[in-house]
């Protein structure tokens, strides 16, 4: 099966999303009689039950799914998580408990990703409340609700409007998944069986005590979708009122399914000490420590309690997640999951020394994915290394998983290494994995370790670690590392020795440049703090057939920066240069220059040599505290020769449009052709040959693997993260998107004008080129679409404020157009979407775009979107920036403030 690209993924499932609710809606009419509802639901049954048989026919719809997926888990992840949950019967994939506020205010999102579990073959059992729609129901009749230790008291009065309640929350919940596409059959009776919990004080409140699955497997069998409530029956008869939660478990225990899911608003457990939300518990080491903790107590300790109680008769495989609706897909196939996950855990054991472990198990751990004739040896060799070696071994019983640290040296350093990860298949999918680094982050506050850049787990690593660098084929991870200074120095060291340790494959000559590195640290003691030891480590990737030595860096010196973007490097070059990059800036003089200045005086990697300044030649830069920089009136003559002696890395183009051309044209006649270009005028936005350097919306891989980027226009920036993610929904020609830009008077340019002039715009706006403006071109060049462009300039100094009206194909409602761009902008750090409208005040001196608004017209057919931007930042130097870091080989967002 091949795996799209996340922009395809995206599309792939809005147009999923989109298409089956569309369906829905069509099937229903606005004013229906009961017998016409009937008639309408009867005939979508029909609809859905032909759909479902040629989904699972084709299997398109499956693959289409697994693709969309792929956006948010990697390829592996989707796969190996589809096939661990297809093992067993559908009955035990898993239990979801629905409370009543999802129901309420989740609903689409929930369905949504029933839909997409549903299309791969997958059938959840559904077991839902209404808490809150039966507390305002209690209400509305005049009956106040009365509770004894947390349990409500159900009389009959109560029981009755219960019971009424549950069947149409039963029916709503079916009916809105039968809307989406899906499959649901209501089952209100006859599975719980219970006993009354104490009739005297709590009246008809049962405790479930007997589980009927055959209803339940009989309608996944039939292809359907269980969907249950909490309403339970005794022996004689008599409907109970019984615990949602409790309902799930005993539910859970009688089918036993690999997954419990609880769906709650608030996305999980958090530590109301700190706030934080509590990723993962593993009963088996942790619970005592939670039972202790003095804000687990109430609703928190109870819910622990039992949760321990249920999986304590569970097959170890079995997990409990308490988790948002929307992060459903992202619980159950990735390794990261979302919200609480609570499991048994692995129970692991620690040794600081080889004697103290099994020698023929260890040994076997670490050659069974290991290639080679030669792999005992090299194995052999490693463990001698660790001899001489203050290490740290975390390992199962079995050994499904094991990790090596190498702790810092006394001291040096206070960062350790990862020496040596190995996990079994079985050890991902059972979250040993995340139970290993749990111990690691416990007991290491700081940790380093290294990863080829082609490794099927970088996903996982990157989301356990807090910045990353890549360099030729390798990726450096580090966790805990809060100061700048260490962060500079870690990942230069990496870049400096990268050649030295990587580029020699003959391991006993890497392990004699370890022993001889280690040998010159304890002779050094004197200068502990400023040296390195140069480790060569041992790593097996987890999941992919060949293992190789991985080499792992003891950063004792000082380190300069922290890396923001928690994602490697895409598309890293691997050039033959001194670090920190070399820039020139040629024109300096405007404001856009000025922001690029103060970016670059932050960032660790760039190092800015020349700026070029006709007006300002020979006076002294200022802002760049790196070091002292004079302006320079650089011709195009010098920047040839520079460019010939490979002098710099990257050439950023600050000039107006129309006069950069010559610069260009010299360095392409020096033959540099690795030297990146960043061009911020408009002169080659309409040139195939450059790349158009928007990364929220162009390829981040195109713009790293390019060394002629053309920056976008502001206007046209915000002007087109606002309209892409609708383009497909756009009403045909000759309708089209209308853009109303507004622009601070920094965007008219330091040079004089009726549009600078403060004076001027004071209670005042200005319209200018009003047809034809060449970001009217641009924009509806890069969206292959006609827009109309209207540009204004106004009194403040920085900041722009677009209203966009876009016309749309067909009736769309706000909360699905918002919807749409929450998807599309989901992890884009410099793209927030909100329901409010963005004021330009707010986006001043920010490095991001706000979108929101998302008015809809009564028709359903034309949608207001506001979008603001710093034309000064996101709209110019630091966009420049990201396409600077994305051609040269940094994080994308280094440098950049967030």
């Amino acid at each position: 099966m091949q795996s799209l690209t996340r922009p395809a993924c995206r599309q792939l499932a809005r147009q999923l999303r989109y298409s089956q609710k569309q369906l829905g809606a069509a099937a229903v009419t606005t004013q229906q009689t009961p017998s016409q509802a009937a008639v309408s639901r009867s005939n979508r049954r029909r609809q859905y039950a032909t759909a479902h048989k040629s989904r699972y026919d084709d299997g398109s719809a499956r693959s289409a799914v697994i693709n969309v997926l792929n956006n948010i888990a990697s390829k592996r992840e989707v796969q190996q998580y589809l096939a661990q949950f297809t093992s067993v019967e559908s009955q035990q994939f898993a239990v979801i408990k629905v409370g009543g506020a999802i129901l309420t205010d989740y609903l689409d999102e929930f369905c949504a990703s029933l839909r997409n579990l549903n299309q791969m073959g997958l059938f959840p059992v559904i077991i839902h409340g209404a808490g809150p729609q039966l507390n305002k129901m209690l209400e509305e009749a005049g009956i106040e609700p009365q509770y004894n230790e947390g349990i409500r008291i159900t009389d009959g009065k109560t029981l009755g409007i219960a019971r009424k309640l549950f069947l149409q929350e039963n029916l709503k919940l079916v009916e809105a998944l039968e809307s989406w596409g899906v499959r649901a059959r209501p089952i209100t009776s006859g599975v719980l069986r219970a006993e009354y919990k104490d009739k005297d004080t709590y009246k008809f409140v049962g405790e479930v005590n007997d589980v009927q699955t055959q209803s339940v497997k009989a309608a996944i069998a039939d292809g359907y979708i269980p969907v249950l409530t909490c309403m339970a029956e005794s022996n004689e008869g008599q409907v109970l009122n019984v615990n949602a939660d409790k309902a799930a478990a005993e539910l859970a225990r009688a089918l036993v399914p690999l997954k419990i899911v609880y769906l709650s608003e608030k996305g999980g457990i958090h530590d109301k000490q700190t706030g934080q939300l509590i990723q993962a518990i593993n009963l088996d080491e942790e619970y005592d420590v939670y039972m202790k903790k003095p804000w687990v107590i109430h609703g928190t300790r109870s819910k622990i309690r039992d949760i321990k109680t249920l999986l304590d008769d569970l097959p170890r495989s079995s997990s409990v997640a308490i988790i948002h609706p929307e992060s459903l897909e992202r619980e159950l196939f990735t390794h990261s999951g979302a919200g609480t996950l609570i499991r048994r855990g692995t129970k692991l054991q620690q040794s600081s020394s080889l004697a103290d472990i099994d020698s023929a198990q260890l040994k076997k751990t670490l050659v069974r994915e290991r290639e080679g004739l030669d792999s005992m040896a090299v194995v052999e060799r490693y463990l001698d290394s660790l001899k001489s070696r203050n290490f740290r071994a975390y390992y199962d019983d079995n050994m499904e998983a094991l990790a090596i640290v190498l702790p810092p040296v006394d001291g040096g350093s206070s960062l350790a290494h990862l020496s040596t990860l190995t996990m079994t298949r079985s050890a991902w999918l059972s979250n040993i994995a995340d139970n290993v680094f749990q111990n690691l982050k416990r007991d290491f506050p700081k940790l380093a370790w290294t990863v080829k850049q082609d490794d099927e787990n970088l996903t996982w690593f990157s989301e356990k670690a807090d910045g990353s660098i890549a360099r030729q084929g390798e990726v450096l991870f580090w966790y805990g590392i809060d100061s700048p200074d260490e962060v500079r120095e870690l990942m230069s060291e990496f870049v400096q020795h990268g050649r030295q340790m990587f580029g020699d494959v003959n391991l006993e000559s890497q392990l004699h440049r370890a022993a001889s590195a280690a040998e010159r640290i304890r002779a050094g003691a004197a200068r502990l703090a400023g040296m390195r030891q140069q480790t060569s480590s041992y790593h097996t990737s987890a999941r992919r057939p060949q293992a190789e030595m991985q080499r792992v860096f003891n950063a004792g010196q000082r380190r300069t920066y922290a890396t923001t973007n928690p994602n490697p490097p895409l598309g890293i070059k691997n050039r033959d240069k001194d670090y920190p990059s070399k820039v020139a800036l040629i024109g300096a003089r405007g404001y856009t220059g000025q922001a690029l200045i103060d970016l670059l005086n932050r960032h660790p990697n760039m190092d800015l040599c020349h700026v070029s300044s006709r007006e300002l030649a020979g006076k002294e830069l200022k802002g760049y505290e790196k070091k002292k920089i004079i302006y320079e009136n650089l011709s195009p003559d010098e920047v040839r020769k520079m460019a010939e002696k490979k002098e710099i890395d990257c050439w950023v183009m600050a000039l107006p449009n129309g006069v950069c051309k010559p610069y260009v044209d010299a360095i392409e006649e020096a033959g540099n052709k690795e030297a990146v270009i960043v061009d911020l005028s408009a002169d080659y936005r309409f040139d195939s040959s450059w790349t158009y350097g928007l990364p929220e919306l162009i390829p981040r891989n195109q713009i790293a693997s390019s060394t002629r980027i053309s920056n976008p226009g502001c206007y046209a920036t915000a002007a087109q993260l606002g309209i892409a993610p609708l383009v497909e929904h756009l009403a045909p020609a000759p309708a089209h998107p209308t853009v109303f830009g507004v622009s601070g008077y920094s965007g008219a340019g330091t040079k004089p004008s009726p549009k600078n002039d403060v004076n001027n715009l004071t209670n005042n706006l200005i319209p200018y080129s009003l047809t034809d403006h060449i970001h009217e071109r641009e924009i509806s060049s890069q969206l292959s679409t006609p827009v109309a462009f209207i540009p204004h300039v106004a009194v403040w100094f920085a900041g722009i404020h677009h209203t966009i009206s876009i016309p749309l194909a067909n009736q769309m409602a706000s909360r699905d157009i918002r919807q749409i761009y929450q998807d599309r902008y989901d992890r884009e750090k410099l793209v927030k979407v909100s329901g409010e409208s963005p004021l330009v005040k707010n986006i001043s001196g920010q490095h991001g775009v706000e979108i929101g608004g998302f008015a809809v017209h009564s028709s359903g057919k034309r949608v207001v979107i506001n979008v603001t931007i710093d034309n000064l930042l996101k709209g110019a130097a630091t966009q420049c920036l990201q396409n600077m870091n994305l051609a040269l080989g940094y994080g994308e967002y280094e440098g950049i403030p967030l």
